[in-house]
């Protein structure tokens, strides 16, 4: 773990938080390769136990033909990002479809909701971000959205998530906005920070400059009270940012 600048943070008393990649909880199943940014399943780790409402952050390979079985879950909000391959999903609310690389799913479990998740392939390994946001109130309906970001455009931050489901985005029960960017060598973004809001930027793939600090794949960073966020690509990349109260 990497700490830079002192300041006020809810996870600690600083103003950046490094999170590397090789520092995060790591499980291999034989049909599932998992790294675990924040305390999951059988890792646990009590200085990582989540960023603000951001409680998951699982990269997942996922062997063909394999997947997870029908389980439930209640009062959470989980999306996937796939990066590349495809999922197939099935759940009790009657939603079954093949979710393919660039899209993201989304489903407010609430009041209780069962699903399955499988490479429906038979050659090619699945490989997505699982992802889990604590809700601001417990017992909602549950719901189930999709959203395809396969060819947004690179060098900009796309609204993905929001509490508002402004612009577009797929409407979460939390005041957190989740953002894509992808990349090309060379682009960068900037993003404005609010004086109450926190970010936590995650790197899916590349190789990033966010506010000075060199991040690769795998790697995250926190960042609060700061006024700008500033991304900077020295490779092909995507990253997650994750704008928390």
């Amino acid at each position: 773990m990497v700490f830079l600048k002192f300041a006020k943070c809810a996870h600690s008393l600083l103003m950046k938080i490094i999170r590397k990649s090789n520092e995060r909880g790591h499980a291999s199943h034989g049909w599932l390769d998992s790294y675990h940014t924040f305390s999951f399943a059988d890792y646990y780790d009590p200085q990582w136990m989540g960023y603000r409402s951001l409680r998951v952050i699982n990269d997942d390979l996922v062997m063909p033909g394999r997947g997870f079985g029908t389980h439930p879950h209640r009062d959470m909000e989980i999306i996937s990002y796939v990066l590349s391959g495809a999922i197939e999903h099935k759940d009790s609310l009657g939603n079954g479809r093949v979710i393919r690389a660039g899209e993201f799913q989304y489903m407010a479990a609430g009041t209780g909701v069962q699903h399955s998740e499988f490479n429906p392939s038979k050659t090619d390994p699945l490989r997505l971000l699982q992802i889990w946001i604590q809700p601001d109130r417990k017992g909602v309906a549950p719901r189930y959205a999709e959203k395809n970001y396969a060819a947004a455009p690179t060098g900009k931050l796309n609204l993905v998530a929001s509490k508002s489901g402004r612009e577009g985005s797929i409407a979460i029960h939390q005041d957190a906005d989740l953002w894509l960017a992808k990349l090309d060598a060379g682009q960068s973004v900037g993003q404005p920070l609010a004086a109450n809001r926190h970010v936590w930027l995650h790197v899916a793939e590349g190789e990033v400059t966010v506010n000075g600090s060199k991040l690769s794949g795998g790697d995250a960073i926190a960042i609060s009270e700061e006024s700008e966020i500033k991304i900077a690509a020295t490779k092909p990349s995507q990253v997650l940012l994750f704008e928390l109260n």
